[in-house]
């Protein structure tokens, strides 16, 4: 019987890798004869940079790049076995993790140092970087690291703008002379997980600017220079990317990448399942387990469950979820593709309680499910 165990993290209790190792464990428990297979997975936000990497028999990179706020922080990125493939995370460099509450203000973040952490993967030589752009601190468009590769934004005087959210409004012709012409011959793949626009209603400012420490009057003008940049940039180069979904994601980068990187927007789940070679194991496996903290209406919009729950659809490999906080009808969880779905929690308790014992808790629900599946199929 091969089981293929292929999780995403429970944030704040369990990585992704701690998660197969307890599954694993559960399912060893009910079925010691069972051939298993652990690949740790993620949907392209905080995580991803190191499974590529792992995968890929790679090594981390340490550089020392400009924080949010331009201040210097040490940061790292992931980069494949054969030297040919750059892992990044946006949040390195420019996440939200690395300011404090009150240090939150997406008028004065930039995305500078994830310019950084691309301009050192150019200088080692790669042909390919995948870029993950969830956790961000930004709102600025993407002009931050457009910056960091020789691109520059002047006002209607002429004059250099520091490439913050508050410049974004003021911007009336972007410099293209200076760029970095190794982009031209490097491969980019954006990881995207949400798909709003660049500005308006459901754009990145009004959507996630607040997440970010923006006040009401702050959310307009961002939008406003969002709606400024996007002007600007069709005028540049020729193409409106305002309305590609995920243009609006971390504050914009989305936007930012496709104008100064031509890169690709994809699924970030897409993309680590096909690094992995997720879907041969997939046709190979009588069983899939997965899991995540919670299971809800995002996770049925595009996360890791939702992208093997497809895989398992094609293949007809029932899939099986583990999760902290189950959040969807049994309905919802047989129409996206789950054929069991479970919570880990066994009593009522609190989140430091559930934390605490999140191994356990997670092998023993998936030492009842084994049993259940196995029982189903008169194997005990």
């Amino acid at each position: 019987m091969n089981i293929l165990v292929a999780p995403d993290k429970f944030r704040g209790s369990l990585e992704a890798e701690e998660v197969c190792d307890a599954v694993t464990d559960g399912v060893k428990r009910a079925y010691p004869d069972a051939k298993v297979t652990a690949i740790p997975l993620a949907d392209g936000g905080e995580g991803t940079s190191k499974i590529l990497t792992q995968v890929t028999d790679g090594w981390e990179v340490p550089v020392t790049v400009m924080d949010p706020l331009n201040r210097q922080i040490n940061a790292i990125y992931g980069l494949s076995g054969n030297h040919e493939v750059a892992f990044i995370e946006m949040a390195a460099a420019s996440g939200l993790r690395l300011l404090k509450q009150g240090e939150r203000n997406p008028l004065r973040t930039s995305t500078f140092g994830t310019g950084q952490l691309i301009v050192d993967a150019l200088d080692r030589g790669v042909k390919k970087i995948v870029l993950g752009i969830g956790g961000s601190a930004t709102t600025d468009g993407g002009i931050g690291m457009a910056e960091a590769l020789g691109y520059s934004f002047k006002d209607n005087d002429g004059n250099m703008l520091f490439p913050d959210g508050q410049a974004l409004g003021k911007i009336n012709t972007i410099d293209i002379r200076n760029v970095d012409q190794r982009l031209g011959s490097v491969s980019i793949i954006v990881a995207c997980d949400v798909t709003n626009p660049l500005f308006g209603p459901d754009g990145a400012a009004v959507v996630y600017g607040p997440q970010k420490g923006a006040d009401p009057e702050m959310v307009m003008t961002l939008d406003a220079g969002l709606a400024n940049l996007a002007q600007v940039a069709t005028r540049t180069f020729g193409r409106d990317v305002s309305l590609v979904p995920g243009a609006g994601a971390a504050g914009g980068l989305g936007a930012g990448c496709m104008w100064f990187l031509n890169a690709v927007l994809k699924e970030g789940i897409n993309i680590v399942m096909e690094q992995c070679n997720i879907a041969s194991l997939v046709a190979d496996a009588d069983l899939v387990i997965t899991g995540e903290g919670k299971v809800d209406e995002q996770t049925l919009a595009g996360k890791v469950v939702k992208g093997l729950a497809g895989l398992c659809k094609s293949h007809n490999v029932p899939l099986a979820v583990v999760c902290g906080t189950l959040q969807i009808t049994p309905e919802e969880a047989q129409a996206a593709g789950m054929t069991y779905a479970v919570s880990v929690l066994n009593r009522p308790m609190d989140l430091n309680a559930a934390q605490c014992e999140a191994f356990k808790l997670v092998s023993d629900a998936t030492f009842q499910l084994m049993r259940l599946f196995f029982f189903s199929r008169g194997a005990v």
